[in-house]
């Protein structure tokens, strides 16, 4: 009678041990052409939501009415810390694009001077990865059963 309580007691903790560590997947951002992983959610670096098109300059405003008043767009950039696979980075340049160390494709851009991001906010220095060549992926946790 000793072993089916004791192997009770072992399967009421283990899922409380999984929902512990499933709770938060970590993000990882990969390269969409060649699946080669660029970035993950420790490396990103966050920047308050600017105030949308009218932080930018006239020539670069959308040809709708400057008078209506519209909600600032999501991002469509990441920004990340700079990392050991960006080239242009290590040889030091100030400005230059990002490409994929992988396959050459060409992930976004840095510059040590600041860049702005679609949502209208300075972010510097700006090391910038395009939502569009990146594939978000979702890591379970290395605890959890298959």
């Amino acid at each position: 009678m000793a072993e089916p309580s004791s192997s009770l007691r072992e399967t009421t903790t283990k899922p409380q041990d999984i929902t512990e560590t499933t709770t938060k997947p970590q993000v990882i951002y990969r390269c969409k052409k060649c699946r080669r992983i660029v970035a993950s959610e420790e490396n990103i670096v966050s920047h308050e939501r600017g105030k949308g098109e009218s932080s930018f300059k006239w020539k670069k405003r959308s040809g709708e009415s400057w008078e209506t008043e519209k909600q600032p767009s999501d991002c469509t950039s990441i920004f990340v810390e700079p990392m050991k696979w960006m080239q242009a980075v290590q040889e030091g340049h100030v400005e230059e694009k990002l490409l994929c160390m992988g396959c050459n494709a060409r992930l976004g851009n840095f510059n040590w001077a600041g860049m702005q991001c679609s949502c209208g906010a300075w972010v510097n220095p700006a090391f910038q990865l395009h939502k569009s060549r990146l594939d978000e992926c979702y890591m379970s946790s290395v605890n959890e059963p298959h």
